[in-house]
């Protein structure tokens, strides 16, 4: 078996079982289908986010009541109380949600786009792009958060249109797309640890704990930036849901039933590569959120599609548990939230890998 073929294996392991589609009316007499399971799981996966938030706001070294924090929440409480839920937990668990949810979207669009499961941007090079970018502006020039920020955003762009034209050759396909982005990513990977290198011994310590993914000390600073961002790109991502759904039956397909198929791929790449160097600003590359989140709820929900809301919900799920499990694991000694992330992520990537070599072997 070649490689080109494994690498170009659809983005699932078997076509998802049939599910009965239900219209939902609306004014004008126009309907809107819907997947019952979908909105199961979409409905499940808010309720574990309630639990989790509550769970993170009232656990601790400083353990807070359930009635304290809705108190702080509605403008009341304690001063310690407020200093400690809405400057140090809640920017944190939000932050989280929003890191985890950007990711969770960004895999589903690259995965769409490569049509195939390992075209996420952890693994195509984009986080390490926005990563390269982010940590020369941390190592060589110094700054606040907003300049790290911009520096992720052009490095994320920088390496997705070095990918896009490598890999652009009658339409950018799926194992064109991972091969090459996995080369850009080691490339860059080895700039970062040569910017590590050269760096004073106290930035190299901070910048190495960033680059594993962290959410230590995150504050409004970083949750509002990430806020914005989502709330310009998910909308974007929705509108363009449908495209989305047409190019996964491949591009001559999309074409013959009226997408413009060079823009629709350009637009999307550019909205994914914007939630991946916002969510790596504000977190640092954590990685496997987005291989993950989008595989995961595609089984759960036995659907076709992109299934953005669900990927990022499911994407703001893990993230948040996996922060939570980084604080209370070896408390009072926390761990980067990337450590959690890659343990998990890893043993799913071992596995993703050993049953798609089965099925095409």
């Amino acid at each position: 078996m070649s490689t080109a073929k494994f690498l170009d294996a659809p983005s699932t392991d078997r076509a998802p079982a049939a599910v009965p589609l239900r219209a939902l009316p609306l004014p004008g007499g126009r309907s809107v289908r819907w997947h019952p399971r979908a909105a199961l799981v979409a409905a499940v996966l808010l309720l574990a986010l309630l639990g989790t938030a509550a769970w993170t706001l009232t656990a601790g070294d400083y353990p807070l009541p359930v009635r304290d924090v809705l108190d702080v929440l509605g403008g009341g409480g304690r001063r310690a109380d407020r200093y400690i839920v809405m400057e140090v937990r809640l920017p944190r668990l939000l932050t989280a949600l929003l890191v985890g949810a950007a990711l969770g979207l960004a895999g589903a669009l690259f995965q769409t786009l490569a049509r195939n499961p390992l075209g996420s941007p952890d693994v195509i090079g984009f986080t390490v792009g926005s990563a390269t970018g982010a940590l020369a502006v941390i190592l060589l020039i110094g700054g606040s958060a907003a300049t790290v920020a911009g520096g992720a955003v052009v490095g994320g762009l920088a390496t997705s249109l070095l990918v896009y034209l490598l890999a652009r050759r009658g339409g950018t396909h799926g194992y064109r797309l991972v091969l090459v982005g996995i080369g850009v990513s080691a490339l860059l990977a080895s700039l970062n640890s040569y910017l590590i290198a050269r760096a004073s011994f106290g930035d190299a310590q901070s910048a190495t704990v960033w680059l594993t993914g962290s959410l230590h000390a995150r504050g409004w600073e970083h949750c509002t930036p990430m806020a914005l961002a989502l709330l310009l790109l998910l909308p974007a991502a929705v509108l363009l849901g449908r495209p989305l759904r047409m190019l996964e039956m491949g591009q001559d397909t999309a074409a013959s039933l009226g997408v413009r198929t060079e823009a629709v791929q350009l637009w999307l790449v550019l909205i994914g590569v914007g939630l991946t160097a916002a969510a790596t600003a504000a977190a640092g590359p954590v990685p496997f959120v987005a291989l993950i989140a989008p595989q995961a709820v595609r089984r759960l929900t036995r659907t076709t599609g992109p299934n953005l809301l669900g990927s990022a919900l499911l994407g703001a799920l893990l993230l948040a548990l996996s922060d939570l499990a980084a604080q209370r694991l070896l408390a009072p000694t926390q761990l980067p939230v990337g450590v959690l992330t890659g343990v998990v992520g890893g043993g799913y990537l071992l596995w993703l890998i050993a049953r798609q070599w089965r099925r095409t072997a």
